[in-house]
């Protein structure tokens, strides 16, 4: 454990409360990507596949019970308690041009073929891109509320938060743990037009808006 390891698990952990707060309020589920949440119910439940046979400590647990439970609760909300809210018409990324690579890949490129490896390796790569269809919403649509906009904002600091934590291990550590940085810095890359957005325009109290993709 490391500062970047926590405040990025911190990060990440209010990125889920602030989009959960959000639809809890405003009791609609307008602008957030359903697909995008599916995934990352499914990252968090091939990886932390280990709570059931493998202690860690009482701060490891803890976090893994509430980001299921949190992914679970907003894939809840979206498609039955306000599903008559959820924009399915824009939320249509197709999935399977995820999932087909993630899965191939996560047989060919491993650390080893136990099953528990190779699902925590599929969730690995799957979560580096899990976030794509609620990028492309954004971008049909044309636009996304302020507080989807910090969700991402969030999520995407998390993810640089933990490269930082990758560099210190290595630094102090030797630790290298070359799926999770490759994937991790594939996963940075997709936010990195976003960040910019972000800091240009809703931090001045702009609305976001991006281009309609082509």
């Amino acid at each position: 454990m490391n500062v970047f390891r926590i405040l990025g698990d911190l990060s990440h952990l209010l990125a889920m409360v602030l989009l959960l707060g959000k639809i809890w309020r405003s009791k609609s589920c307008a602008g957030i990507s359903g697909k995008s949440q599916i995934l990352f119910a499914l990252v968090f439940t091939t990886r932390y596949l280990d709570l059931v046979y493998n202690f860690i400590s009482i701060y490891n647990t803890v976090m893994k019970v509430v980001f299921l439970l949190c992914a679970y609760i907003t894939v809840y909300m979206i498609y039955w308690k306000f599903r008559k809210t959820f924009d399915s018409e824009n939320d249509t990324f197709r999935l399977e041009f995820l999932l087909v690579p993630v899965i191939g890949l996560s047989f060919l490129v491993n650390y080893s073929y136990a099953p528990t490896e190779v699902l925590w390796t599929f969730s690995i790569y799957l979560e580096s891109v899990a976030i794509l269809p609620q990028l492309f919403m954004i971008s049909k649509t044309g636009e996304a509320e302020t507080i989807t906009t910090h969700y991402l904002f969030f999520l995407g600091l998390y993810r640089a938060l933990y490269l930082a934590n990758w560099i210190w291990r290595y630094q102090t550590e030797n630790f290298y743990d070359q799926i999770s940085v490759v994937s991790g810095v594939v996963q940075t890359i997709f936010y990195c037009d976003f960040f910019y957005l972000y800091v240009t325009k809703v931090l001045k109290g702009k609305k976001l808006s991006l281009p309609m993709p082509v």
